[in-house]
């Protein structure tokens, strides 16, 4: 039973740091997150470091860096503490090799000596035969002697935990409902590797959702044959069981895995990119979950709505407009400081410190990352500006007379755009995109982008002067 003081729900996230965290690995997150907050429960935070090969030290500082960024703090785990670490496997190591003893000492689990060659034969030999691949049972059957003739020879054992025959396994998802599997099929698994005497994955996600009070795992959909043997060793060990539910996986436009080819990124080459955090959680949320809403929603509103009967179970498909889409909301969203930051040392160092507020007002509907909003820096602040393409054609075919009438529109009416339109409108006798078009292209270089009259009082009376009377 949990203890009366236990949150009613609890959710984990358990990466292993062999690399940068990617889309998949963090919708994960973000999912248990999000179901955490909206059952004012705990989200915690494990780090399965068992590779030791692979598992980095800094791999586990970005990680926890880029989770912090996205909005996804733990409120149990690493930096944060709580009541059931060490929160690295790494350091859990006496807590499952009194796991093993125990299982060993009830005659359910057994070490086994069979090495790969003979694995892969027997798998080899079963596939054939059209029978599903499971172990044998080789070691199963021998007697103390025979194991210990087997020690003696240097070997180095895996350790097998029993699986009854004829016994089926059933429990219900989360997301896919009723599951049942034949325990015939599953077979006696390996819990230890014989490489240093460490758990196996099966084994110490097991033990430890089950040490740590975990309510729900959500988890990708590759993970729901784990599920099975993971609930045997719970119930062999007298542990908890918590509610498991397997999340559809990403794909990609073509329908593949989502892979790079596809357009996946490391949640840190989104942030260097400058794609803000709330975007991402914006479009992750909804990458399998269905929401009502579709607007741009702040982490509350997302948690509120969120709810385990909205998350399907076709593939979702990943899609790098809607991304997109929601980076623009999040820009629109954000506040002139934050902005401000986000844009960067190069548009800090171009755009005067009194402008700031102006500028990010004139530009934010118009971009959607920072290397956008320095182009506009450069047109409104730079020197000079360089016209290419159907600009310059534009401007050429207006004409020294159009600009000659610009000019002196301007100098009449420096501060008020609209009287300086009105004017330039009777002299020139030019009017809807005929007027605008070779107007903008003259002062911008473009031939769309943000209102023209906040950015004519950015870059000043003397440059747009100078702009205008380059074409006379």
């Amino acid at each position: 039973m949990r203890a009366m003081n236990s949150p009613a729900v609890k959710t984990r996230f358990a990466p292993s740091p062999t690399g940068l965290i990617h889309v998949g690995n963090v919708r994960t997150a973000l999912f248990n997150a999000l179901y955490a907050r909206h059952g004012h429960g705990v989200f915690l935070l494990r780090i399965e470091d068992t590779d030791l090969e692979r598992s980095r030290d800094e791999h586990t500082i970005a990680l926890m860096e880029d989770l912090r960024w996205l909005g996804l703090d733990w409120q149990e785990g690493p930096a944060v503490g709580g009541e059931h670490g060490p929160y690295a496997q790494s350091q859990r190591d006496e807590i499952y090799q009194r796991y093993f003893a125990l299982l060993e000492d009830e005659g359910l689990a057994y070490p086994c000596f069979c090495s790969q060659r003979e694995l892969d034969l027997s798998r080899k030999t079963q596939l054939a035969s059209g029978r599903p691949p499971r172990y044998a049972g080789t070691c199963a059957r021998l007697n103390p002697e025979e194991r210990q003739k087997r020690l003696d020879k240097g070997i180095q054992p895996t350790l097998r935990f029993r699986v009854l025959d004829g016994d089926v396994v059933r429990f219900e998802d989360l997301v896919r409902g009723p599951q049942s599997f034949a325990t015939d099929d599953i077979g006696d698994f390996v819990i230890r590797r014989s490489e240093g005497n460490s758990a196996a994955f099966f084994f110490s996600n097991a033990i430890d959702d089950a040490l740590m009070g975990v309510t729900h795992v959500l988890r990708g959909e590759d993970h729901l044959t784990n599920t099975p043997r993971q609930i045997l060793l719970q119930r062999a060990l007298s542990l908890p069981t918590p509610h498991y539910g397997h999340i559809s996986m990403i794909v990609g436009s073509d329908g593949t895995p989502l892979s790079k080819r596809s357009g996946s990124r490391s949640v840190r080459e989104l942030r260097e990119i400058g794609y803000l955090p709330l975007a991402v959680v914006n479009y992750l949320a909804r990458l399998g979950h269905h929401y009502e809403n579709n607007a741009y929603m702040a982490w509350d509103e997302l948690a509120k709505d969120f709810d385990l009967p909205k998350l399907g179970r076709s593939p979702a498909r990943y899609d790098g407009a809607q991304l997109d889409y929601y980076q623009r909301q999040a820009v629109q969203h954000a506040d002139s400081k934050t902005l401000w930051q986000w844009m960067g040392e190069a548009v800090h160092a171009l755009v005067p410190a009194a402008q700031r507020d102006d500028f990010v007002a004139a530009v934010r509907g118009n971009i959607m990352l920072p290397g956008e909003a320095l182009h506009w820096a450069r047109v409104l602040f730079a020197a000079t500006l360089a016209l290419q393409g159907e600009a310059q054609a534009v401007v050429t075919q207006a004409g020294p007379d159009f600009f000659a009438a610009a000019a002196a529109a301007h100098a009449a009416h420096p501060a008020d755009y609209a009287a300086m339109v009105e004017r330039l409108k009777r002299d020139s006798g030019a009017k809807g995109k005929n007027l605008f078009k070779p107007l903008r292209a003259a002062l911008t270089g473009e031939l769309d982008g943000p209102e023209l009259a906040p950015l004519l009082t950015l870059m000043g009376a003397e440059r747009a002067r100078a702009r205008l009377a380059r074409w006379i």
